[in-house]
């Protein structure tokens, strides 16, 4: 099964407090997530830490899945390197990407969730 959702990014605390340590564990854990509202959740059957594909029209990247009180449709990735695989780089005249706003199908997983290094290696 597969939903649709409109993605937005955003900074954390968390990830704040590891921004100095970009390949580091705390890091890797603080920008690796996708969050869902409860309904989308159930939806698709998942668990917390259940890896799901993400993918819109710039891109497709594996991350984990978490449970947030989000409405439902609507989806929330932390700013960094797992972001940026689903956002684009065409700014439309403003000089920033679009990073809020992205229509993307998210899907349960068995695939590997990439690490930092791995997706900089890719690029």
């Amino acid at each position: 099964m597969m939903i649709e959702v409109e993605i937005v990014t955003g900074r954390t605390l968390d990830q704040g407090a590891s921004v100095e340590e970009k390949l580091s564990e705390k890091y890797f854990n603080s920008v690796n997530f996708i969050e869902l509202s409860e309904e989308d959740f159930n939806s698709l059957n998942l668990n917390d830490g259940d890896k799901v594909k993400v993918t819109t029209k710039y891109g497709c990247v594996t991350v984990y899945a978490k449970k947030a009180k989000l409405p439902k449709g609507l989806a929330f990735i932390p700013m960094g390197p797992y972001a940026n695989q689903i956002t684009g780089i065409d700014t439309e005249g403003t000089g920033m990407p679009r990073f809020k706003g992205v229509r993307g199908k998210v899907e349960k997983t068995e695939e590997r969730v990439p690490t930092i290094k791995e997706i900089v290696e890719a690029i």
